[in-house]
């Protein structure tokens, strides 16, 4: 489960966390569009790093978290086959269904938290 600590809301009740350097380069590529369902990329450090939705056929929303689970950058309505180069650095990244960051009032410097 993915929870907005800081407005008690949830994000996603079903999640996959991403660690190893296969399973983030292949991210949602290829998948069907799940409506309650998360992606957590995990780093062993803040780092900058660009995003693609090539091969991902739906549009999702992104939210960047530093060491602390705090939201640092947030992305709405990330487009299939485009690029994103965030501002910020990030420890995680989440991939959420589209309209979450919306439809859960999740703004910056939120706390972000999952099991």
């Amino acid at each position: 489960m993915i929870i907005n600590k800081t407005n008690e809301k949830i994000l996603a009740h079903n999640l996959r966390i991403c660690t190893s350097i296969f399973s983030k380069a292949l991210g949602l590529m290829f998948s069907r569009k799940i409506k309650d369902f998360g992606l957590v990329f995990e780093f062993n450090s803040e780092k900058r790093v660009s995003l693609h939705n090539i091969f991902v056929f739906y549009t999702i929303d992104l939210l960047f978290l530093n060491s602390r689970w705090e939201v640092v950058e947030l992305k709405e309505r990330f487009k299939p086959f485009t690029f994103y180069l965030p501002k910020e650095k990030a420890r995680y990244i989440l991939e959420l269904p589209a309209d979450t960051i919306k439809q859960t009032g999740t703004g910056l410097g939120d706390v972000v938290n999952f099991k």
